[in-house]
């Protein structure tokens, strides 16, 4: 049996594979963010109905209902590192056209739609096959601190780089933050393809596999296996209260607070400096008490937070209270992620990533529709106390998880366990 790291974690080399894939990482979240802020701006110069805009956004995470299950079986029958770059090289190819199209005046509403499900339909292979490829690149012992580098990393990129870049591309000309999107995923791709990183040790599928068996032994590994399905239901929750919180916050500031544009910006800039904070401090709250505690604690904390910002009536309380979620935030995608990595089976990774994905992408559109309607039924601070309520299910999921320490062993054997590349 595979002894999980709960203890001290240790930081990752930042030559060979893991710099590399780093690197590339944070480079395609610079360009997707130029990218998400540049598209419904571009789509309110063709249309001004709402309805159109809002399909801009929907059709971006339509593909991970339809085919993020598929992208994990495939994740796991792949080449991982092939198949980052492949799918970059593509994302790289598909954004430089649409940039084309916008130059010479030929964009429209239906050629952004197509644009945003194409592209998400190539991330949910890209994503689940990131996720599958880190813990052959970074020790047992170091890959929380990989996992806190990459998202920190990525929020640095995407939230203090990216869109404060689009006004300034803009002035280039309409094409200009697509074209830089273009360029950021062919680099990405290109940084990926030097990785060097044997493929990993996979069991012979069985004669006669389908990708519908596959995808089915994935769900069915996630669903018996206790300390996988606690987390990925507290997972699931929280994203519900988070789609409650983020698809109403700009009306609980202008509205509720009276802030206007400014104080929106300064509450998002709270919660992404929070963001940055959890992910340099939250390997200290692992080393004091265990990654499962950890996320119990960051849990436990956003519930209070999510409290003060339905209740306090001043924009720089509530700025606070976002500060200290996103801390809290940070601390949790990042031990989440690590203990489904190191709970999951090597050759079943990919599927169970993308369930946990899936199910995280449905709960955010279901948390925005129910947002939406507390807030017109009893105020615009509502959704802010429905999210703190699914935080609360969310840690109450977790009770079953910390009972028998069913972390504290991987289910999976040492001959399993994917060869570490240096």
């Amino acid at each position: 049996m595979a002894t999980v790291d709960t203890g001290e974690p240790r930081a990752p080399a930042w030559r060979g594979g893991f710099g590399r894939l780093w690197s590339a990482a944070v480079l395609s979240s610079f360009g997707d963010a130029l990218r998400t802020a540049a598209l419904p701006l571009l789509a309110a110069t063709l249309t001004d109905r709402p309805l159109l805009i809002a399909a801009v956004t929907a059709c971006g995470y339509l593909p991970w209902l339809v085919f993020g299950l598929l992208g994990g079986a495939v994740a796991d029958r792949v080449d991982q590192r092939r198949a980052m770059w492949t799918v970059d090289a593509l994302r790289g190819l598909l954004v430089a056209a649409f940039a084309a199209a916008v130059a010479l005046g030929h964009a429209s509403v239906t050629l952004l739609i197509a644009l945003a499900f194409a592209l998400t339909t190539l991330q949910t292979l890209f994503d689940n096959a990131a996720t599958a490829l880190l813990p052959s690149l970074v020790g047992p012992a170091e890959l929380g601190a990989a996992n806190a580098r990459l998202m920190t990393g990525q929020r640095v990129a995407g939230g203090l780089l990216g869109a404060p870049a689009v006004p300034l591309l803009l002035m280039a000309g309409a094409a200009m933050p697509f074209a830089a999107d273009a360029v950021t995923f062919l680099a990405a791709a290109a940084l990926l393809a030097s990785l060097r990183t044997a493929p990993p040790e996979r069991a012979p599928r069985p004669a006669g596999s389908t990708l519908r068996r596959e995808i089915a032994d994935g769900l069915r590994t996630l669903w018996h296996d206790r300390a996988l399905r606690g987390l990925c239901a507290a997972t699931a929750l929280c994203n519900i209260g988070m789609g409650a919180l983020i698809a109403t916050l700009v009306l609980l500031v202008t509205g509720w607070l009276d802030a206007g544009t400014t104080g929106y910006a300064v509450a998002m800039t709270a919660y992404t400096v929070g963001s940055l904070v959890g992910g340099l401090v939250g390997g200290v709250l692992v080393a004091r008490v265990g990654r499962v505690r950890a996320v119990v604690c960051a849990g436990t904390v956003q519930i209070g937070a999510l409290l003060v910002m339905g209740s306090v009536r001043h924009v720089v309380a509530l700025a606070g209270a976002l500060a200290v979620f996103g801390v809290m935030g940070m601390v949790w995608n990042v031990n989440t992620t690590t203990l489904m990595q190191q709970r999951s089976p090597a050759d079943l990774l990919g599927r169970v990533s993308s369930a946990f994905r899936t199910l995280g992408v449905a709960g955010a559109p279901l948390g925005a529709l129910l947002g939406g309607a507390a807030a017109t039924a009893w105020g615009l601070n509502s959704p802010a106390l429905l999210a703190a309520a699914f935080f609360g299910l969310s840690v109450a999921a977790l009770i079953p998880v910390r009972k028998g320490d069913v972390f504290d062993v991987a289910p999976h054997d040492d001959s399993t366990t994917t060869p570490v590349a240096r």
